[in-house]
């Protein structure tokens, strides 16, 4: 149970559902780079993010990985949320990006709260048309954009994420949430670096 109501601040969320998210979650405190969903797990919580934020990821049989979508302060996991109803095992992995504070509603209340709650519902279902708009965007980058493009909107996402143009993440970081290699998303970095575009340091980029 929840104390302090001032750690809930979730977009259009009336207080009545304010108080099942008090009287039903626990917060927790993750650390940058912290899973908190695996793929081929089952869903028993559904995460809320209170500070930070996290990524969505989906890897191939290959190894691969690629970035699906970021949750932010006041968001959900929606495909964590459609997993857990029906008893399904995740099809995503869930990392933290930055360090995060979030609120762990189990499984069942969050199917519950559909039906009764309707500041909820129309929390969930407007969550859920952003990321299906996200995944479509995804398909399309990979679609029709070139690498170095999708490489500098990453890199304004995670700006837009935090409000620091000073980013931590290392080369291999940008290439798993692009789908790609490593070799090729340095090969770029360094030509957006002489195009003064972005500048390079150690496991930083800085957007100029």
């Amino acid at each position: 149970m929840i104390t302090d109501s001032a750690k809930i601040s979730i977009p259009n969320i009336d207080n009545e559902m304010k108080k099942q998210l008090m009287d039903n979650g626990t917060i927790k405190n993750f650390k940058a780079g912290d899973v908190i969903l695996q793929e081929n797990s089952y869903i028993k919580t559904l995460p809320i993010v209170l500070h930070g934020s996290l990524k969505v990821m989906r890897e191939e049989e290959d190894g691969k990985e690629i970035l699906l979508y970021y949750i932010k302060a006041g968001e959900t996991c929606v495909m964590s949320f459609l997993g857990g109803i029906s008893n399904d095992k995740s099809k995503v992995k869930a990392v933290v990006e930055e360090d995060s504070e979030i609120l762990l509603i189990p499984i069942h209340n969050a199917q519950d709260w559909v039906s009764k709650y309707p500041s909820w519902c129309d929390f969930i279902f407007k969550l859920y048309h952003k990321r299906f708009e996200e995944l479509l965007s995804v398909v399309n980058a990979m679609a029709f954009q070139k690498i170095d493009q999708r490489i500098v909107e990453l890199l304004h996402k995670k700006y837009q994420l935090t409000g620091n143009k000073e980013i931590s993440v290392t080369h291999q970081q940008l290439a798993d949430e692009l789908g790609t290699a490593r070799e090729v998303v340095s090969r770029l970095l360094k030509q957006l670096e002489r195009e003064k575009k972005i500048s390079l340091s150690r496991n930083k980029i800085t957007i100029l």
